[in-house]
């Protein structure tokens, strides 16, 4: 008898998953579109995000589903971290609907009467249905079919466990025994790695008189902050917001959960009121659907004021490189009652602009497979450091300047102009060099190394070189950008010839040129960056090399006349 009871245990619990699953998958598939727009459209406000978690969760009766869906959202820019937090409230919220199907379908009729034939035609659908949409639903009525067989297995096994499992000695120890049911919801939720499938088997049991209401209700409060395991498994080596979201989820659980244990005589209290009042039938499974959906609700009242707060603190928490990155480490605004400060303060903030732009671009070159994510990453900080020069360029210009420091900061704005052009021609290289554009050719191929080793050497001079001060430098700086231009149309022409005798393909041939261009272009953006940051840099000379410096201004400089050109 005990062995037959325990497997239908194990079987409950297993078509009770299998058909969880068919049905969040169903669902994603027939109406993923519509979820995404949903997502996407419906969290402008605090309330329509919190509605819209509710409602997807409730479909598609996942709220991991739906926390993945959310942190793709927020990586990809559609929500903020806010609306992805209130998203995971109402995601709280409508994971409840499981407990209500429990509570109103699984006790309400005879279950085989209605599964068995929602499998069947499920099945047929998922197996003849011409289109994925159709598919989709077919799943998720199998699903459905699924989930509700389990539960009528899992009825039946508590049923045989009441005779022979007696909890009563582990219900009166007071808050030790609320505690332990407590670690009972959680660990079967981490094990399960679904909420819904640990409350439902907590409701079959209370509904099979196996535990009591007290002990039902700790362990369905320990199933909703076990539910947090799954979001941050997901988030271990996921991206910062990622973590962040899950973070917020944590936090809102955690608290849910402690002001629950902490009102739990007065909340079985008023969810028994208004069964009453209401005059709601079901017995104990509705009742513990009321108290999840209760505690949940009132999770969301309490911690709605602080949302932003909380979200402020989480911005601080879990970052990533790249944003320590775009942080300007130099620009002050206090600095700007001493523009010479402020001068000095902008040449390091683009200095390490100029750093980024070179490191991407010499990544760029150097690379064969494609590192897309690690320079569009970099790009980003980049752009928001030249946001931050802009802006502290725009206001410095406000204030009472001397007249060597107010004509530089044009050059300033044109220095990184040509260093945020030189990332994302770097951008461009890598996205074409990820189309595995090579050669057939032995002397070409050869060609090709050389033509990236010659580039990637003007870019560690760069990197070495102070920003082009010396007039000789200038002209070396001219020297290499000349013998990099001639080395292009030479390889140019070679690669033409090659075309136009077959011994590559017209498309491979254009690809390559393509390439080769644009490597030659971001390293002339580079150069014309270094001769724009020179300007700058020269600015505030001290009076005694005033005379000195005359040439680097004159009109045929040769930062002037890289300048100059277009």
């Amino acid at each position: 008898m005990s062995w037959q009871v325990f497997t239908g245990l194990m079987g409950g619990v297993g078509l009770f998953l299998l058909g969880m699953q068919l049905m969040t998958d169903g669902l994603k598939m027939s109406a993923g579109n519509a979820l995404r727009s949903i997502l996407k459209r419906s969290t402008k406000t605090a309330l329509r995000g919190i509605l819209s978690g509710v409602l997807i969760t409730s479909l598609v009766q996942s709220s991991s589903a739906v926390t993945v869906a959310v942190i793709g959202f927020v990586n990809a820019g559609l929500l903020t971290l806010t609306q992805a937090i209130r998203v995971a409230y109402g995601s709280n919220l409508g994971t409840t609907m499981t407990g209500w199907l429990v509570a109103i379908l699984g006790f309400g009729f005879h279950i085989q009467t209605a599964a068995l034939p929602a499998i069947g035609v499920g099945v047929l659908l998922s197996l003849f249905s011409p289109s994925a949409r159709w598919i989709g639903i077919g799943k998720a009525i199998a699903g459905f079919g699924l989930f509700f067989l389990g539960i009528d297995l899992l009825k039946t096994g508590f049923d045989g466990l009441e005779e022979m499992v007696s909890l009563s000695a582990l219900e009166d120890q007071g808050m030790l025994s609320v505690l332990l049911f407590v670690g009972v919801g959680f660990l079967m939720t981490l094990i399960m790695q679904s909420s819904s499938a640990a409350i439902a088997i907590t409701l079959t049991a209370a509904a099979g008189d196996v535990i009591g209401l007290h002990a039902a209700a700790s362990m369905v409060i320990g199933a909703n902050i076990g539910t947090t395991s799954t979001a941050v498994l997901a988030a271990l080596a996921a991206t910062s917001n990622a973590k962040r979201v899950a973070a917020g989820h944590v936090i809102f659980n955690l608290v849910t959960g402690c002001v629950a244990l902490l009102m739990l005589p007065v909340l079985l209290w008023l969810v028994q009121w208004l069964q009453t009042s209401m005059g709601m039938v079901g017995g104990i499974a509705t009742f513990l659907a009321i108290f999840h959906t209760l505690f949940n609700a009132l999770g969301i009242l309490l911690m709605w004021p602080f949302t932003n707060r909380m979200v402020a603190m989480l911005q601080k928490r879990f970052r990533a490189a790249e944003e320590d990155l775009a942080v300007p480490k130099f620009l002050d605004m206090t600095l700007m009652s001493t523009p010479s400060l402020a001068h000095d303060a902008l040449t390091k903030e683009i200095g390490n602009i100029r750093e980024i732009s070179i490191r991407m671009a010499e990544d760029a070159i150097n690379t064969e497979a494609s590192i897309s994510p690690q320079l569009s990453a970099e790009k980003e900080a980049l752009d928001k450091l030249v946001d931050a020069v802009a802006d502290f360029t725009k206001e410095l210009q406000r204030s009472d300047l001397p007249l060597d420091i107010a004509q530089s900061l044009p050059e300033a704005l044109a220095t990184t102009r040509y260093f945020s052009a030189m990332s994302n021609k770097a951008i461009d290289i890598d996205e074409r060099q990820s189309e595995k554009v090579s050669s057939i050719n032995e002397d070409i191929d050869q060609m090709l190394i050389e033509y990236r080793r010659m580039a990637v050497s003007i870019l560690e001079w760069m990197r070495t070189t102070e920003p082009l001060g010396q007039h000789d430098s200038e002209v070396n700086a001219l020297e290499r950008l000349q013998q990099l231009k001639a080395r292009y149309e030479n390889m140019k022409s070679r690669l033409l010839r090659a075309g136009t005798s077959g011994i590559m393909s017209v498309r491979h041939m254009l690809a390559l040129i393509e390439l080769l261009k644009e490597i030659e272009r971001m390293v002339d953006d580079g150069v014309k960056g270094e001769g724009a940051f020179h300007l700058f840099t020269q600015a505030i000379k001290p009076l005694d090399d005033a005379m000195d410096n005359v040439k680097d201004v004159r009109s045929d400089s040769p930062v002037e006349e890289l300048l100059s050109k277009p």
